[in-house]
């Protein structure tokens, strides 16, 4: 199977660079360069315009920066980020940004090639969670439901990655980075385009959205119960029916979070 075109844009302000990358890149059949630019701003205007799965993002760059344009385009959808740059001291600050990856100039095409795999995967497990979605949807419109188990379904190797969700996040806090175990996880709820992800120590601050969240974390444990809010349903207690169908959920460790009617199905194993 042929795989899916890479639509990417190379951010440079050195016409050399840009076309050294260029070069290396064509090595690449699913690497599909859609577009270039020579300054921030134009970086901005083009990822918006092309909206690109890959940028390969310069860092030192007059006027807007590499870290700049990931600070201005913070509120929207970003594409897959590898930045790069000339200093290795850049390097830290550019996972901090939320970059997939980074390179240091002169690239090295081991290095390279090495960055394009791990692209590879995270737009393939992204799919495969995409297809997993629908095909839940669909089995569950069906009148009669399938003899086959949805497990079987959701592990055929043709639809299906070897990882589907999560099981660890990385929280990136004062420029540390602390490795959170899902299974740990109470509840989570949105505040604004960040995730407050509760453990029984501490709360955790995520910069995602409730829609990526859903797909990131595995269905059978974690279940949306309001339009803000995701609890995991190995940490239910108990439950208190409120008016207007609602529910108040007492967890384990006395926290109560509140699921609107309209998730009520998520509470059914409880009902």
């Amino acid at each position: 199977m042929q795989n899916k075109k890479i639509r990417t844009l190379l951010v440079d302000d050195e016409p050399l660079a840009l076309k050294g990358l260029k070069l290396r890149l064509d090595n690449f059949d699913d690497i599909d360069i859609v577009a270039t630019a020579v300054n921030g701003r134009d970086a901005i205007k083009k990822i918006r315009a092309e909206k690109p799965d890959l940028v390969f993002l310069d860092i030192q760059m007059p006027g807007l920066d590499g870290f700049d344009v990931v600070k201005a385009l913070a509120n929207e959808e970003l594409p897959i980020i590898i930045f790069a740059t000339a200093f290795d001291k850049y390097a830290i600050q550019a996972f901090e940004t939320h970059a997939s990856d980074y390179l240091l100039k002169p690239i090295d095409e081991e290095r390279l090639e090495l960055a394009i795999i791990k692209v590879r995967e995270q737009i393939a497990e992204h799919i495969a969670i995409e297809q997993n979605a629908k095909l839940i949807e669909l089995i569950r419109s069906l009148d009669t439901p399938p003899e086959i188990e949805l497990s079987q379904i959701l592990t055929a190797d043709d639809i299906s990655s070897k990882k589907q969700f999560e099981t660890h996040f990385n929280i990136k806090d004062r420029g540390e980075i602390s490795l959170v175990d899902v299974g740990t996880i109470e509840w989570i709820d949105a505040a604004g385009d960040y995730m407050c992800l509760h453990t029984s120590k501490k709360t955790h601050i995520l910069r995602e959205t409730m829609k990526n969240m859903d797909k990131r974390l595995n269905p059978d444990i974690f279940k949306r119960i309001h339009r803000s809010t995701i609890v995991n349903i190995n940490m239910i207690d108990r439950l208190h029916p409120t008016t207007g169908g609602k529910y108040t959920l007492t967890l384990k460790n006395g926290s109560e979070v509140r699921a609107s009617r309209n998730y009520r199905e998520a509470l059914s194993r409880f009902l």
